[in-house]
């Protein structure tokens, strides 16, 4: 007697268990939590964990159902984590989608050898470079960012404006440094420009004196370093002032974080011109900027918004799709994100349910922008100027074509 009363209590606590392992669904992320993005990750994390709270807090996903987000490290720079973790959150944590990642090679490695595979929709809100556009990815891997092609012209553009005709280029070696560069490059040269020195280099190294000497005897006194804060363009940047070669710095999206001016020194980097995505002033914006400040994290955030933005898409296209499998996911997220439909803002999940359940077509327009994805899963975007100022980087305002 004893053992049946026993067997029945086990078998009705694993239905329990079974129960609510089944009251979920996942969106994993993955990211660059340690190596050269380590200080820019935590708060695009945050961002894309806001989008998660507030589902959440607003009924759930798929008719009450939690909505969880694990995550993995793909270092950033090595193509083998960053597969481990796509592989993980695939096949392991049976995730339907993903948000990430965010180094560029990172995401082509996640994506070539775990999610297109697997049939899992990758949301990057940060991988910039051209070679996100090139992938064979079935319709699988979008971004809300936009792409480096697009960036490179702008920072050209107002190096040129500014009244910067000679730079030397240096760049992490690596899809994002390369497809920057060479965006950058043309459209400088394009617009009268003399680029003196166009040098490749490896990141993770401890010394770039050799480089830097190549850089200088250019003649060139402006150095753009096209690479990652908190690795070899936080290296270079502070060996090129100790050299005292170069008079100015400038940069991407990539060397955006007051961590570098604190590595390298404020007074050294003061002045600095850099750019990085932003967001259009939009109802939008301005919500989030509100959620995430109350939540406890910096909404101007280089890619903060943008996770955001991916995160509350993937959820859309999930309850659109009305399941957690991954089939029709791509076509979903297409449809939640473009018009017609009604305009859903940051934050407006309860909304959203009652028009999905009425078989409403809905059209999200979000903290970073319309994410109007074209047949690469490419997006327009703007622009935003930065600059070292009292030891800090701030926006100067958005850059229009």
């Amino acid at each position: 007697m004893k053992k049946s009363v026993l067997a029945m209590a086990i078998a009705a606590s694993s239905v329990a268990f079974a129960g609510a392992a089944q009251a979920e669904v996942k969106i994993g992320f993955i990211g660059g939590f340690t190596g050269p993005i380590e200080s820019l990750t935590p708060p695009i994390f945050d961002g894309a964990r806001l989008a998660v709270k507030q589902i959440n807090e607003q009924g759930g996903i798929l008719d009450g159902q939690e909505l969880a987000m694990p995550n993995a490290d793909t270092t950033c720079s090595d193509a083998s984590a960053a597969s481990n973790a796509a592989d993980r959150m695939v096949n392991t944590e049976n995730v339907t989608a993903i948000v990430g990642a965010l180094c560029t090679g990172a995401t082509v490695a996640a994506a070539n050898s775990a999610a297109i595979p697997g049939g899992v929709v990758m949301v990057s809100p940060a991988s910039t470079a051209p070679a996100v556009t090139e992938l064979d990815d079935n319709d699988l891997v979008f971004r809300t960012v936009p792409s480096d092609a697009y960036q490179g012209e702008i920072l050209a553009k107002l190096m040129l404006e500014k009244g910067f005709d000679e730079v030397a280029v240096t760049f992490v070696n690596n899809d994002y440094g390369q497809g920057l560069a060479d965006a950058f490059t043309t459209a400088f040269e394009a617009g009268g420009g003399t680029v003196a020195e166009n040098l490749a280099h490896e990141d993770g190294r401890a010394d770039y004196r050799s480089e830097l000497g190549s850089l200088s005897s250019s003649g060139a006194e402006t150095l753009v370093v096209l690479a990652y804060a908190d690795g070899s363009g936080q290296t270079i940047l502070r060996q090129a002032y100790e050299s005292g070669a170069f008079t100015q710095y400038a940069g991407a999206d990539g060397m955006v974080g007051d961590s570098l001016v604190g590595a390298v020194g404020a007074d050294a980097l003061e002045g600095m011109i850099a750019t990085r995505p932003g967001s259009p002033e939009l109802p939008g914006t301005e919500i989030f900027n509100q959620a995430a400040q109350e939540a406890g994290f910096d909404p101007s955030a280089v890619f903060a918004a943008q996770a955001y933005d991916a995160a509350f898409l993937l959820a859309l296209a999930i309850e659109q799709n009305g399941s957690a499998e991954r089939e029709g996911l791509s076509e979903a997220l297409r449809s939640v994100s473009s018009a017609p439909g009604e305009t859903i803002l940051p934050g407006e999940w309860e909304k959203a349910l009652e028009l999905i359940a009425a078989g409403e077509e809905i059209n999200y327009e979000g903290a970073s922008g319309r994410h109007e994805f074209d047949d690469n899963g490419d997006v327009p975007g703007v622009v935003l100027e930065m600059a070292v100022e009292g030891g800090a980087f701030v926006g100067k305002g958005l850059i229009q074509d």
